[in-house]
């Protein structure tokens, strides 16, 4: 897979080595001629340009890329790189990193953004989900937030455990992706059945997250963290 990455700055070449390390191919785009550290990544291909502009993207031969990230410190410039990247070059799959919460709103499928990443959302909705039981976290949004990732550790008074995976009779259209029990993640069987002080993860329309809470632990609430719709 072939990769471009706007933004050589430190969240950028992290971003490359990663999936360097997993066996992809990486672009930098920056137009600081100080970001532009190639011994730090010394696998990835680097372009000195500006990554909001069409004469450098087709220079770096966007049409070739599998996903564009977007990954500078400016909300303006990763949704102008995403935008180009989806409408005038056809990238499959955008990622745009979102600097400040307020904008958020902005990054959707209207700019070109597939996923936005927030990192200051994302890690409260990671702190939320290492201290809460029986409330639904929701840790990530896909598509603009018609799909999201949410999690719910079950508590031990839930009607649902003890019940196989099969006969769990889940609202709309969730799906439970995966269990994490005693540390260690596993894929749901059906004739497994979730136990107390599992993680369970779902992916589910936004609309369905209160049901599906109440359903796992009556008491609980959708937990909202880390998405402004």
């Amino acid at each position: 897979m072939r990769v471009v990455i706007a933004g050589a700055g430190n969240v950028g070449r992290s971003i490359a080595r990663e999936l360097i390390g997993n066996g992809h191919q990486v672009l930098l785009i920056d137009r600081d001629p100080l970001a532009i550290k190639t011994a730090s990544v010394p696998d990835a291909e680097w372009l000195l340009a500006d990554a909001c502009e069409l004469a450098s993207l087709e220079e770096a031969e966007l049409e070739t890329c599998d996903v564009a990230i977007a990954a500078t410190g400016d909300d303006k410039a990763n949704l102008v790189h995403s935008l180009l990247a989806k409408t005038e070059f056809g990238v499959p799959r955008t990622v745009a990193r979102v600097n400040h919460p307020s904008n958020e709103w902005m990054f959707d499928d209207l700019w070109g953004v597939d996923v936005a990443v927030s990192t200051p959302r994302l890690m409260c909705a990671l702190v939320e989900e290492a201290v809460t039981v029986g409330d639904l976290v929701r840790l990530f949004s896909f598509r603009g937030g018609q799909t999201n990732l949410v999690e719910m550790t079950l508590p031990d008074t839930s009607p649902r455990v003890g019940v196989r995976v099969g006969d769990l009779d889940l609202p709309g259209d969730a799906v439970l992706v995966a269990i994490i029990r005693d540390g260690t993640a596993r894929s749901p069987e059906r004739d497994g059945a979730v136990e107390a002080s599992d993680e369970l993860l779902f992916v589910v329309d936004p609309d369905y997250e209160s049901e599906l809470a109440h359903y796992l632990s009556p008491r609980g609430r959708a937990a909202l963290v880390g998405v402004h719709n």
